[in-house]
C-alpha cells in the first residue's frame, strides 16, 4: 500500500493501526519522553511502516532529532 501522510490525521491513524500507538491531536505537541511506551524499537517499526506506506525512503537522522510527534510527522512527511 502506497499512500500519502496529507496530514497529522493520517499519520496519527497510521500510528494507531499499524503500531497501536493512539495518539490524540492534543498530544501531537506534547514531549516524546511524556509517553511511556515510546521508545526506539518503536522509532524503527515506524520509520519500517511509513516507509510501506509513502513508498518513500525516511531519514532516520531527522527523527532522532524530534522531540514531539508533531515533529515527527514534519520530518516523515518532508514539512
Amino acid at each position: 500500500m502506497t499512500t500519502a501522510l496529507a496530514d497529522t490525521t493520517d499519520f496519527r491513524t497510521l500510528l494507531g493501526e499499524e503500531l497501536g500507538l493512539h495518539i490524540g491531536a492534543d498530544d501531537l505537541d506534547r514531549p516524546l519522553d511524556d509517553f511511556p511506551d515510546w521508545d526506539s524499537v518503536l522509532l524503527l517499526r515506524m520509520v519500517t511502516v511509513v516507509e510501506a506506506a509513502t513508498g518513500r525512503r525516511v531519514a532516520v537522522a531527522d527523527l532522532l532529532q524530534a522531540r514531539t510527534f508533531r515533529q515527527l510527522y514534519e520530518a516523515v512527511a518532508g514539512r
